[in-house]
């Protein structure tokens, strides 16, 4: 029989998915501390009596991943090592009547807007006061910044609309002050998180307001990065990139998720655009800030993906060589529009077309990583790791993309700090350098 575990009440926020997700557990744990609550993100020997999963319900593998960590924490709650568990997040928004049907174990299940709920069954209130406020789970010398929710674009293969809604940009003033909240704290990179950056400010100002927002954020002092991620190409406002040259705190550096290059699959993908206007923008990119490093997704394996399609893709991914590149497989979503096409591609030859793009990716990065050796870069360093220092030039973004390492022998680098590295040799990833005064 289960018996009641003898810990005191300590929640642990486990998190999965994208940063978007880490940013609103974040706040959790924020508004559960300022309540009195001992709560806190997964960490390596913590345990707590009272579990929260905020989950992803993306595509396939993070639904797998979401539901195998909830059965493994309803096991343990069956076998008295935690009390009680609760799951939020996208998983829970789509599928929650699923959900209690199949793991009743879990004491409830919250949607994305369910927080001020979240909080009163943990027997907290929901503090207005603390717009800003947030015990943030990355370094300490880096943050996310979420200047918007949900989204407006009609993409067939994405689901996000279902489960975070319309989009909804913050104020200015709001992320202003969130940002100087975050600088107070020793924050020195901002990156900026959206589900879609180029359409900020539609809803409240009535225009892309995204380069106003960074003239206001650049003013805020000891952030010395900003950074961008997940800009939409379709309607993409060039004020930014004007911004971009000019502002030496944001980064040069885009993630701009591009998803396919034929012009009948992102017609049918829904994504506004077409391969002549889609090389315009990255050509428009370059001219305006030549030193920009361009990041992109591509899905392969979308329905009605021929050889033809595809052998057009991995030609415009050799002749593009974008610096940074990741590549995943289609994943058919219920409740998509594309669910209606017919998911035709076996998930042998998805991966397959995965493994190609990114063998020709990894080439383009091992060539475009030698031609950095013999240059010097400033470089924020993240942490040490077995002999070497670790840290990202402004074209790398923390998880995703490539690393510059130093050799600890000797060496001493503050975590957090910027030091200025001479590149002596590349890998297709890496980078491998040593301090230079």
């Amino acid at each position: 029989m289960r018996t009641k575990s003898t810990k005191q009440n300590r929640i642990n926020v486990i998190t999965l998915g994208c940063s978007k997700n880490v940013y609103d557990s974040e706040v959790l744990v924020g508004q559960l501390k300022a309540n009195g609550k001992d709560a806190f993100h997964e960490q390596q020997g913590q345990e707590g009596n009272i579990v929260v999963i905020n989950t992803c319900g993306f595509i396939d593998n993070a639904k797998e991943e979401s539901i195998n960590t909830i059965l493994e924490y309803a096991q343990k709650k069956e076998e008295g090592e935690i009390d009680k568990l609760y799951v939020m997040g996208c998983l829970s928004e789509r599928y929650k009547p699923d959900l209690e049907k199949e793991i009743p174990d879990v004491d409830q299940y919250f949607g994305t807007t369910n927080l001020p709920l979240l909080l009163k069954t943990l027997g907290a209130d929901y503090k207005h006061e603390l717009v800003g406020e947030r015990i943030t789970a990355t370094p300490t010398h880096y943050a996310y910044l979420k200047i918007s929710e949900g989204c407006d674009r009609p993409c067939s293969f994405c689901a996000i609309p279902l489960m975070r809604g319309g989009h909804k940009s913050k104020p200015i003033e709001e992320l202003v002050h969130e940002t100087e909240k975050l600088a107070a704290k020793g924050v020195k990179e901002l990156i900026l998180i959206a589900q879609d950056l180029t359409y900020y400010g539609l809803d409240l100002y009535k225009k892309r307001n995204l380069a106003e927002l960074l003239e206001n954020l650049v003013k805020v002092e000891g952030i010395e990065w900003i950074r961008l991620h997940y800009a939409f190409p379709t309607g993409f406002p060039e004020d930014v990139l004007e911004l971009m040259k000019k502002e030496e705190k944001i980064c040069n550096y885009i993630d701009i998720p591009l998803q396919h290059i034929s012009t009948d699959l992102l017609a049918s993908m829904k994504r506004g655009t077409t391969r002549e206007k889609t090389d315009a923008l990255l050509k428009k990119f370059k001219e305006i800030v030549p030193d920009i490093a361009i990041r992109t997704t591509l899905i392969v394996g979308y329905p009605g993906e021929s050889q033809v399609h595809f052998d057009e893709l991995k030609d415009w991914v050799e002749t593009s060589r974008f610096d940074r590149l990741g590549c995943f497989t289609y994943s058919h979503e219920e409740n998509t529009t594309a669910y209606v096409l017919d998911d035709n591609i076996p998930q042998e030859e998805k991966e397959a077309r995965v493994e190609e793009i990114m063998e020709i990716q990894s080439q383009i990065s091992w060539e475009l990583n030698q031609e950095k050796i013999g240059k010097t870069f400033r470089c924020i360093f993240d942490r040490k790791e077995g002999d070497y220092f670790i840290g990202r030039t402004q074209y790398d973004s923390p998880d995703v993309d490539n690393e510059v390492l130093v050799k600890a022998e000797g060496v001493y680098i503050p975590i957090g700090s910027f030091q200025n590295v001479k590149i002596t040799s590349a890998e297709e990833f890496d980078l491998i350098g040593e301090l230079v005064g």
